[in-house]
């Protein structure tokens, strides 16, 4: 069982679990309606919150289409284009994709979207694992400030933000608890 996070010193919470689940709900519903069903549909989860969030995703869209839609989670660290500024700090995980891409539609699903370069790194590492018929980005925050031309095509919260400030996603998986804070 995962310990429930405390809530952080001057942290607001900006989306509750509730609100969350609904979130997830609504981006379950636009990704079978933008595909015309869940037909050649799999979803790579971002490690480390992206994983639990395609999970779910696709428990939902399994419930909705009656049909099970695989997960993968791809650790997409070495991919980075900034691997050399954050060195030692980076921690690789093991990426599990049990299905080869090659003419798929992928939905990537990721926590926060933010200056686009995680998005760029996981482009990158999908490519080792087939050819994918398209590639769509699910995000269940959207706080802006891009510096790539990134943009998702799936997003359950837009959250204006300050770039000084941080937005950070908690699920029950890691975290204990479902919420989306910003200090």
């Amino acid at each position: 069982m995962v310990k429930k996070k405390q809530l952080e010193e001057g942290a607001k919470i900006v989306m509750s679990d509730v609100e969350m689940s609904r979130a997830l709900k609504r981006l379950s519903q636009q990704i079978v309606e933008a595909n015309k069903g869940a037909e050649n549909l799999v979803l790579v989860g971002i490690i480390q919150r992206g994983v639990p969030l395609a999970k779910r995703l696709a428990e939902l869209i399994a419930k909705s289409e009656s049909t099970s839609v695989p997960v993968g989670q791809l650790d997409v660290s070495l991919y980075r284009d900034d691997l050399t500024q954050k060195g030692e700090y980076i921690e690789v995980r093991k990426s599990e994709m049990p299905f080869a891409t090659t003419g798929k539609i992928v939905v990537l699903v990721d926590d926060v979207i933010f200056a686009g370069r995680t998005a760029r790194a996981a482009l990158d590492g999908l490519k080792d694992y087939g050819r994918a018929n398209k590639v769509q980005l699910a995000a269940l925050i959207d706080r802006g400030h891009r510096e790539l031309p990134i943009h998702p095509d799936f997003v359950g919260k837009t959250l204006p933000t300050a770039k000084t400030e941080q937005v950070k996603v908690e699920v029950y998986e890691v975290d204990g608890v479902d919420r989306v804070i910003i200090k």
